[in-house]
């Protein structure tokens, strides 16, 4: 769920970049906070990204800065969900067309909000269960294609961008380690994995689409790793989250943080070209 975080982001050697926070916006990740993209990539197309080069004079509409819309799977709960992440020019509508011309998403601003003007959303749909919604049910639901974003600005200029959307998802990271330990296949395992020492994250790269869900076992390009790591316990949750470029599989977390708790949370992201994103869950505990 997007939400406003406290947070301090810091370069990794290498490429990448570390999060420390207590919650995050979840723009183009499961629950975690975006934070710089070292790995690149990203859910958008034919969504021009320099607002200072948008001259108006032709009467052309302005490019929106992002125009995203993703899949987001989660494997290890099994469910499915649509996410977006839109940016641009101050605007006071916004909306989303299908590639059939139906209308997805209406937003108009009201009241003296509508003098201030918008400029950035971003939401995720509600996730229910494959029992409840069959993968293949919600493909017919979200079609492949271009995906038509226009709003209007304050001015009553024009915005649009364009999203393209797929239906390939990437498989799940595999043989996933703590320190050298097998992950449990989810949180609800007994016992979970007890580890000590130095915490390192290992998995291996991922190169295909998932076996039995969207577009089934295709060659993908993966753009970049999210390692998400949460402390369970507490009066607050605290996280750390990484971006890794597609060629690093293993990192390990910051002992520092690990000091901070016994019982933690652990999920990886796959990204793949076009956006869409899998994610994988599972826990973790330290001996001190």
């Amino acid at each position: 769920m997007a939400q406003w975080i406290r947070y301090l982001v810091v370069s990794l050697a290498g490429g990448g970049a570390l999060l420390l926070g207590v919650s995050g916006c979840s723009g183009g990740g499961s629950g975690g906070a975006k934070v710089a993209d070292a790995a690149g990539g990203g859910a958008r197309a034919d969504a021009g990204a320099d607002k200072e080069n948008d001259d108006d004079d032709d009467g052309e509409a302005i490019p929106l800065a992002e125009a995203n819309v993703f899949f987001e799977l989660n494997h290890t709960d099994g469910d499915l969900g649509i996410h977006s992440l839109i940016d641009g020019e101050a605007w006071r509508t916004l909306s989303i067309e299908s590639p059939n011309g139906r209308e997805l998403l209406g937003i108009e601003v009201k009241g003296k909000l509508q003098r201030q003007g918008l400029t950035e959303l971003c939401f995720e749909s509600a996730e229910p269960s494959f029992d409840e919604l069959a993968p293949e049910t919600f493909f017919r639901r979200f079609p492949e294609g271009p995906y038509e974003i226009e709003g209007e600005t304050l001015e009553g200029d024009e915005l649009e961008g364009t999203a393209v959307l797929t239906h390939l998802l990437p498989a799940p990271p595999g043989n996933i380690r703590i320190s050298g330990v097998p992950a449990a296949e989810n949180c609800d395992a007994d016992p979970l994995p007890s580890v000590s020492g130095a915490v390192v994250i290992t998995w291996d790269q991922v190169t295909r689409s998932h076996p039995e869900i969207g577009r089934k076992d295709e060659d993908i390009e993966v753009v970049k790793y999210q390692v998400i790591v949460e402390r369970r316990e507490g009066p607050a949750p605290l996280v750390v989250s990484v971006d890794l470029p597609p060629s690093v599989t293993e990192i390990e977390i910051p002992s520092s943080f690990i000091a901070l708790g016994e019982k933690f949370k652990l999920e990886i992201l796959v990204r793949e070209a076009s956006g869409n994103q899998t994610a994988v869950e599972t826990c973790f505990d330290v001996v001190k």
